[in-house]
């Protein structure tokens, strides 16, 4: 078999893949785009994207909850489970359609099928042969497995936006993202929620003050918490499922019409035939250098979910993308730089953060000052009625510069943007509390979240 070649070859058609072929495009590389599934990859197919309209309901169920706060008189709200799955779904019908003219615009060869390493510069997908100068590694994340007998009775999150019945009950296997996420939406549409999370805290990565703001709340919605938890088995029980862990030094059973993998995801490279490639690897993870580039074959960079070192979150993905598009065009001279990026948890209400947790800052050594804040009485919440308003700011003594901020509701997952641009331009606290905001906003908060009235 006789190669096609082509300049760039990218395994993945996700965010990251996409956002490789802006720059080399624009050189005028060819590129050739290998894709199994859908284009889009799992945010705007399986993700974040369709997920956000489920979010959306339970932000309206929230709203619907306090309204008698503001004097508004209403009914018990029904939801109707079917008819948001299938407004999700026709939400999202036409990315993958509207990705491919995208891809045909920018004359970028769109191939379907699996693709995996036949050669440090070549790959084989289906009857076809590529060899490329640049390949790239963009095949997402998939769900973590868990070593748990009886795991196979467990579904995830792609199963949980495509049922069209809401279930009765529901345990989540991990306190991460997605328990947390789907936990909020399934809770509020009148599903009882149990998370179990093996670690001592709920979204081990986040601040753990704001972690516990989040869990009050997830509580006081009737979410059913369990922390340092080891889960023994999974075991069908007359319809339902019956999951049996040890908490606190006993065996404890619960029973739920679903249970849930809600243990993260991990890179998807285990099919692509890596040593092939010679591409060095250890459990799942590619070595790569600072330049997103595989320490072991200089032609094959990494971006992505699959990278193994950096959040499993889509505007990265793409961040990522672009680099390693600009670094095969360029040679390799950038490097990504996480720390001024901004995340949410779209909880109702959401958990925001960027930068450093008060933890990270304090193991660092660093002398800072903290400003935590709860909100619950400012005007601003009382106004609209907030059943959870939190906040904590870290600054450098030394420099005035933000190092982390955290929140938890107040529009968090909006301001978190604000102290993540402060971040990346070296805006300082002061500058900051300077600054004149439009009233009544909870952007006019800021200046006293920084402690100046």
């Amino acid at each position: 078999m006789t190669p096609e070649k082509f300049d760039v070859v990218i395994l993945g058609g996700g965010n990251a893949g996409i956002g490789v072929t802006g720059p080399v495009r624009r050189a005028g590389m060819s590129v050739a785009m290998i894709e199994a599934d859908l284009l889009g990859g799992t945010c705007p197919n399986r993700g974040c994207t369709p997920k956000k309209v489920l979010v959306a309901a339970g932000q309206a169920l929230h709203e619907i909850e306090r309204a008698s706060i503001h004097h508004i008189a209403v009914g018990k709200p029904k939801l109707d489970w079917l008819a948001l799955i299938d407004r999700e779904k026709d939400m999202i019908k036409d990315i993958p359609a509207n990705l491919a003219r995208s891809m045909a615009k920018r004359n970028v060869e769109v191939i379907r099928g699996h693709g995996a390493f036949t050669g440090p510069n070549t790959v084989r997908v289906g009857n076809r042969e590529l060899e490329a100068g640049h390949i790239v590694i963009a095949t997402g994340s998939k769900p973590r497995p868990l070593p748990i007998p009886g795991a196979d009775l467990m579904i995830t999150s792609d199963e949980m936006l495509s049922e069209r019945e809401l279930p009765g009950s529901v345990i989540f296997v991990g306190g991460g993202v997605i328990a947390l996420e789907f936990g909020h939406v399934y809770a509020r549409a009148g599903s009882e929620v149990t998370i179990l999370e093996a670690l001592p805290q709920l979204l081990p990565a986040m601040d753990a003050d704001a972690v516990a703001h989040l869990q009050a709340e997830s509580e006081r919605i009737g979410i059913r918490v369990r922390t340092s938890v080891s889960v023994k088995r999974i075991e069908k029980a007359k319809g339902r499922l019956r999951i049996v862990f040890s908490h606190d030094g006993a065996e404890h059973a619960a029973e739920a019409d679903r249970v849930v993998n809600g243990a993260g995801r991990v890179a998807n490279v285990d099919t692509l035939d890596l040593a092939v490639g010679q591409v060095e690897h250890a459990s799942g993870r590619v070595a790569i250098d600072g330049h997103l580039r595989s320490i072991s074959n200089s032609n094959v960079y990494v971006c992505g979910d699959a990278v193994p070192t950096s959040p499993q979150l889509s505007p990265i993905a793409t961040y990522e993308g672009d680099i390693v598009g600009r670094n095969i065009v360029e040679g390799p001279k950038y490097s990504p730089d996480y720390a001024s990026m901004a995340t949410s948890v779209y909880t109702v209400p959401p958990l925001a953060s960027v930068g450093l947790t008060e933890a990270a800052a304090r193991q660092k050594g660093l002398a800072v000052d903290v400003h935590t804040n709860d909100m619950l009485d400012w005007f601003s919440a009382k106004t609209y009625a907030e059943t959870v308003a939190w906040s904590k700011v870290i600054v450098d003594q030394s420099t005035d510069r933000i190092l982390g901020a955290h929140f938890v509701g107040h529009a968090g997952q909006e301001l978190v943007n604000i102290f993540g641009l402060a971040m990346r331009f070296g805006i300082t606290a002061s500058q900051i509390r300077e600054n004149v905001y439009a009233y009544p906003t909870f952007s006019s908060d800021i200046k006293h979240m920084l402690g100046h009235g």
